[in-house]
């Protein structure tokens, strides 16, 4: 089991869309790893879809802002220190949490006139890079990491 995807909702919707989202989301992430090279070693990550009311709050408690945003990433290790990595035989690397405003996401895609699943992609390849080191708060980075989102989002093609 190299790559293990939880996936949780705190968001009222139907059982057709949870299960729709969890194929999705699963495929996705994996997939991201999979070209990050995460897939000989055994990896875990959750993602939580909520609301924007959830993730306004998680928002306000982790970055002082407390409004809605799309997507909020929380890693488990420090890549920048490549000894934080610590592999325990028989047990999963767990790399951490995504979680996505399916609010804010559904109108990201009307505005951007792209189909939902499409955003939704986009953002989870977003969460997933977070969660390998990936970061944008300088132009390199964020030039580094655009570029490596778009070209996942091109190869799963979506």
């Amino acid at each position: 089991m190299p790559i293990e995807v939880d996936i949780i909702f705190k968001s009222d919707m139907a059982n057709q869309e949870k299960e729709f989202l969890t194929s999705f989301a699963k495929r996705v992430v994996k997939f991201a790893l999979q070209k990050e090279g995460r897939r000989e070693k055994d990896n875990e990550v959750s993602v939580l879809f909520t609301d924007d009311d959830f993730i306004a709050d998680l928002n306000q408690q982790y970055r002082g802002e407390g409004t809605p945003t799309d997507v909020l990433a929380f890693p488990m290790m420090d890549f920048e220190d490549a000894e934080d990595e610590i592999i325990i035989p028989g047990m999963p690397n767990v790399l951490g949490d995504v979680v996505i405003s399916l609010d804010t996401a559904s109108r990201q895609a009307e505005t951007n006139g792209v189909p939902l699943r499409r955003e939704l992609a986009l953002l989870l390849i977003h969460g997933t890079l977070h969660l390998l080191g990936y970061d944008h708060d300088d132009p390199q980075k964020e030039a580094n990491m655009w570029a490596r989102q778009e070209e996942i989002l091109r190869q799963l093609n979506v």
